[in-house]
């Protein structure tokens, strides 16, 4: 996905800052984006990047995301879900 501009965005539910590159990109199977690049999080200070989202096929009501290192996080789904807005 190619986008015009960088974009930072809040979560405002989990208080989170995201910042996606201009190009982002990833390999999508079922639950999960992999080899993600493009796509970075803002930890205390330092921006880390977002390489692994999976939600496990046990507890579909959370998503995990992870990156090279092995540090990961996990959330509530309803945490990024739009209001009003049902797949």
């Amino acid at each position: 996905m190619k986008l015009r501009n960088k974009i930072e965005h809040t979560f405002s539910a989990i208080g989170r800052k995201v910042i996606y590159d201009t190009e982002i990109t990833a390999f999508v199977e079922d639950r999960r984006m992999k080899r993600l690049t493009g796509v970075r999080s803002k930890e205390l200070m330092i921006r880390v990047p977002v390489n692994d989202i999976f939600i496990k096929e046990k507890d579909p009501e959370k998503i995990t995301f992870a990156n090279t290192t092995g540090l990961s996080r996990t959330f509530k789904v309803s945490a990024f879900q739009i209001e009003g807005w049902y797949p």
